[in-house]
C-alpha cells in the first residue's frame, strides 16, 4: 500500500524533504526514550499470550516464572495473591496487574478456595468445553507471559515493585482500547488473531510500565522513578543518546541547571546508584547488545562508547557483566 503511493528516488528532492534541526520528525528519528531504549534491549517476547474464565470452585495457582506476567481484568472481578505479598489484591474489570518478579502466585474468585495447579484447570477446562463467554464465569482474565533478554533483565525489574497494579479511572481508560481489542480477539476466532493477541499483550505491558511511571505514588524508586523526574529524566536521555560522550558528574549537573553535589544526591537518592555508574552500566548493556547482535569488532564498539583502549573497555565490561567482552560471546 504504502509502495505504490511513494515516488521513486529520482523524484524526489532530498532538500525539501529535510526536516528542520529542531523538528519533532528529527528528534523522533534521532533518538528513542529512555524505556523505549531498555525495552528494546530486553527484547520482551510473549511467549503465551491468551485469556481464560476464572474458576468459581478453584483458585488457578502458578509457579515461580522467569520474565514477566502481565495480565487484564476482561470483566467480572478475582483475587490476585503473590506470594511475599502481604495482601490480596483485587482485580475489578478493567484493571491491569505486572508480575515482574517471578514470585509464585494465584487466581481466584473466593480467597477460601484450594488453589489447583494451572495445568490441572487448563486440562479440566478442555475436558470440559469452558470458553471465554462462558456467562456463569466470576470473571475473564487475559494477558501475556514475556520472556526477556538474558542477564540485563535486572535493569528493568529492580526498578519495579512485587505488583504493579494499574486501577485508577484514567488508567483504565488508557487500557480499555487495548483491552476491548484483546476481548474481542479472543471470543470470535479470526485469521492470525494469535499474532493480534500477542502484540495486544505487549501493548498492555508497555502502557502499563507507562502508567506505573506517571503514578508519583508508586515509581518513588530506581531508573523507572528518575524518567519522572523533570531533571534526571534529561539527563538519563542524554546519557542514552550520547553513551560514548566524556560525561562527568559536573558536565550532567550543568546539563539541567543543578549543583554537582546536589545532583549526585539526587541521582544516588533516587536511582540507587551514582550517575557514571549508572552510565558505565548503560554502555555495558549496549555493548553486551552490539557483541551479540552486530559485525562491530572490540577496538570499535570500545571507542563508540567512549572508551579509548580495548584494555579500558575490557576492564569496564567485565566489572559490570562479570565475564570478559570475548567470553560473553563465547558460546
Amino acid at each position: 500500500m504504502i509502495g505504490s503511493i511513494v515516488s521513486s528516488p529520482r523524484e524526489l528532492n532530498s532538500e525539501k524533504l529535510q526536516p528542520a534541526p529542531d523538528s519533532p520528525a528529527l528528534a523522533m528519528d534521532r533518538r528513542m526514550d529512555p524505556l523505549s531504549e531498555v525495552l528494546a534491549l530486553l527484547k520482551p517476547q510473549p511467549y503465551i499470550a491468551g485469556g481464560y474464565a476464572i474458576p468459581a470452585d478453584v483458585a488457578i495457582q502458578y509457579p515461580t516464572h522467569l520474565g514477566i506476567k502481565c495480565y487484564a481484568m476482561l470483566a467480572g472481578a478475582c483475587w490476585l495473591i503473590v506470594e511475599g505479598v502481604s495482601e490480596p489484591v483485587r482485580l475489578n474489570t478493567g484493571d491491569c496487574v505486572v508480575l515482574p518478579h517471578g514470585r509464585p502466585f494465584r487466581f481466584a474468585a473466593e480467597l477460601s478456595l484450594k488453589p489447583m495447579d494451572r495445568s490441572e484447570v487448563a486440562a479440566r477446562r478442555r475436558n470440559g468445553g469452558e470458553a471465554l463467554g462462558a456467562t456463569d464465569a466470576p470473571g475473564y482474565i487475559a494477558g501475556g507471559h514475556f520472556a526477556l533478554k538474558g542477564g540485563h533483565t535486572q535493569l528493568l525489574l529492580s526498578a519495579l515493585p512485587l505488583v504493579v497494579h494499574i486501577r485508577s479511572e484514567t488508567g483504565k481508560a488508557v487500557m480499555r482500547w487495548s483491552i476491548e481489542r484483546m476481548t474481542e480477539e479472543l471470543s470470535q476466532a479470526q485469521p492470525g488473531g494469535s499474532l493480534v493477541t500477542q502484540h495486544l499483550a505487549s501493548m498492555m505491558l508497555i502502557q502499563a510500565l507507562r502508567l506505573h511511571l506517571a503514578d508519583p505514588t508508586e515509581a518513588n524508586h530506581g531508573w523507572l522513578a528518575a524518567l519522572a523526574d523533570k531533571h534526571l529524566s534529561v539527563v538519563i536521555a542524554n546519557m542514552h543518546e550520547k553513551p560514548g560522550h566524556p560525561w562527568t558528574v559536573l558536565s550532567l549537573a550543568e546539563s539541567v541547571g543543578m549543583s554537582r553535589a546536589g545532583f549526585a544526591r539526587r541521582f544516588r537518592d533516587v536511582v540507587g546508584t551514582g550517575p557514571l555508574e549508572y552510565l558505565t552500566r548503560w554502555r555495558m548493556l549496549l555493548a553486551a547488545d552490539q557483541l551479540e547482535n552486530s559485525a562491530e569488532g572490540l577496538c570499535s564498539i570500545a571507542k563508540s562508547l567512549g572508551y579509548g583502549s580495548e584494555s579500558a573497555f575490557g576492564k569496564a565490561f567485565r566489572r559490570v557483566m562479570g565475564c570478559s567482552p570475548r567470553q560473553y560471546v563465547q558460546p
